[in-house]
């Protein structure tokens, strides 16, 4: 059968390997390392000031500069009222699959949560464009840290993304706290 094919960024999906060290199953190709497009500039210098989600953050602007390299992408952002911020957890903790949250004392899983110790560090919140500035956008809700990096910008369109049926899972009942004193 030969040998799997090197190059392309082809890896195995994870169903073992055969006695001589060749892995067994289909090939699929792996994205490519992800590209940082810009820088996120909030008020908030360290873990313990950031807020827990972008709704219980304040009014302060924040600033999301996107390299001049990508800038062109910004054409027509500044039609939406909100936007979807994908950015990289850089100053997360250890990774943890259950742990618990700032919500919540009883552990949970990781992908039933929005903590930052994730296994790809990816975060995402929703802010306010209050506008665009050239390649740098005036945004409202940030709930980051200063200079954390940017990996995508998408629009909040509400016909497409809010679901009024959605689930809230086990967050429910939970009250609105405090983030929890040395709590990541």
């Amino acid at each position: 059968m030969g040998d799997p094919p090197r190059s392309g960024f082809v890896q195995p999906y994870a169903q073992g390997f055969a006695a001589n060290g060749a892995p067994l199953g289909k090939y699929v190709s792996l994205p490519k390392p992800m590209d940082t497009i810009g820088i996120i500039r909030t008020p908030y210098k360290t873990k313990q000031d950031c807020p827990i989600q972008p709704l219980y953050t304040s009014d302060n602007p924040a600033y999301v500069e996107v390299f001049e390299r990508y800038a062109d992408g910004l054409k027509d952002v500044e039609t939406f009222s909100h936007l979807y911020l994908l950015y990289q957890f850089d100053r997360a903790d250890a990774i943890q699959l259950v742990r618990t949250t700032f919500l919540d004392d009883t552990p949970h899983g990781i992908y039933a949560s929005r903590h930052p110790c994730r296994p790809n560090g990816i975060g995402m919140s929703i802010v306010k464009l209050v506008r665009r500035d050239g390649n740098v956008l005036v945004v409202e809700g940030a709930d980051m840290l200063n200079e954390t990096p940017l990996l995508d910008i998408k629009p909040y369109i509400p016909k497409y993304d809010a679901i009024p049926s959605a689930s809230e899972g086990w967050t429910a009942n939970k009250q609105w706290r405090q983030k929890p004193e040395g709590r990541e």
